[in-house]
């Protein structure tokens, strides 16, 4: 047997969606990029929502959006993908990298404290795996700083903090729609706020800073062929079949919520006698879970661990070696031992398979090879 640590689930209603687009007059920028936005927005609670390439994309005009320059310093977690730090690296600014919890793998609310400065502008809380930083702490302290917000919602589409959804707090959530995410688009990502001025410059950022919008012209409309590069941006845009995809899949959010759980809850058990950590749930996080990660007390037999369960068809991977610790953030001179406990906590992961698709004899065959390989 051999079974990916994520995959999607598409089924055949998700297809014949797509295949309507396909057979239709529009391809891209048309009524399902708009209808995918909307029913994002219903989903996560917030007013606008920007579609956008992929969740890189998400987190580059969003960085953009908070008017991040030169010198400023925006505070990104050591343990995330290396794209949520990059954003900041595009924007000219230096990410900050600050702690993670040794029990929920979530920023370190004090070490963030710690690391404000004057130079400060901007603070990513990364909700990993799918639990959720504890927005009702940081959202108070980044607004007694001036700081922006902008929540890595990648790995969390679903995820609740004490009863409220993440686009109801203040700044941006982005969001990644790829194949090993919660509902996929193919690739596709989006940035969701309530703030329309945010909003504005999300649209413009997306489609090379051009504005067809005769209310934001700075010059005199000369006819219905104008429109205004108003500023430097990309072309971010997101097609319809994409959408079509993406509007099938939020159907199905609940659904896959569910499954996750019922994994978790699984696992969770079934590991509790053994010499591995898992990653905690605060009280505060009611969890859709992306990724399942447990840690070895033993660091030594990571790789001996890794590698068994890999011959045994178990799809392992690790989530994620500290940014700061890649060559090129090397380079930038960034030094071992800025973050102690996301050094070790990396030195112990395994990530093992966690999606929906997974049958129930899939989940107890990768207990099963877990238990046999770390016992």
């Amino acid at each position: 047997m051999k079974i990916p640590y994520a995959a999607q689930k598409i089924e055949d209603d998700d297809i014949a969606t797509v295949i309507d687009v396909l057979r239709g007059t529009t391809l891209t920028t048309g009524p399902y990029v708009e209808a995918f936005e909307g029913d994002l927005c219903k989903v996560v609670s917030s007013n606008y929502a920007t579609a956008v390439s992929n969740g890189t994309a998400a987190l580059h005009i969003a960085v953009l959006a908070t008017g991040l320059k030169a010198n400023d310093e925006a505070i990104v977690p050591a343990i995330t993908f290396a794209a949520t730090a990059n954003a900041v690296l595009y924007a000219g600014a230096l990410p900050v990298f600050v702690d993670i919890d040794k029990d929920t793998l979530l920023l370190d609310f004090e070490d963030v404290q710690r690391k404000i400065s004057s130079n400060t502008k901007a603070v990513i809380p990364v909700h990993y795996g799918g639990e959720t930083c504890d927005m009702d702490a940081l959202s108070p302290l980044a607004a007694s700083f001036g700081l922006s917000i902008i929540q890595d919602s990648a790995h969390s589409l679903g995820s609740r903090i004490r009863g409220k959804e993440q686009g109801e707090y203040l700044g941006m959530q982005i969001w990644s729609f790829h194949p090993a995410k919660t509902i996929t688009t193919g690739e596709g990502g989006a940035v969701t706020t309530n703030d329309e001025s945010l909003y504005k410059k999300l649209l413009k950022l997306r489609t090379h800073g051009i504005t067809r919008d005769i209310t934001q012209y700075t010059e005199p409309d000369q006819g219905g062929w104008y429109y205004e590069m108003q500023e430097l941006g990309y072309n971010y845009r997101l097609t319809d079949f994409q959408c079509a995809l993406g509007i099938s899949q939020l159907k199905k959010l609940p659904s896959f919520a569910k499954r996750r759980a019922e994994i978790v809850a699984f696992y969770n058990e079934a590991f509790a006698n053994l010499p591995v950590k898992v990653q905690a749930s605060p009280e505060w996080s009611e969890p859709v879970r992306h990724i399942y990660t447990i840690r070895l007390n033993d660091k030594s037999r990571r790789l001996e661990v890794f590698n068994k369960l890999k011959s045994k068809g178990i799809g392992v991977n690790v989530h994620y070696i500290p940014v700061y610790l890649l060559p090129y953030y090397q380079k930038l001179g960034y030094q071992k031992g800025l973050c102690p406990v996301a050094e070790d906590a990396y030195e112990r992961m395994i990530t093992i398979p966690l999606y929906p698709a997974m049958t129930d004899d899939m989940v107890e065959y990768v207990v099963k090879c877990v238990k046999e390989t770390v016992s």
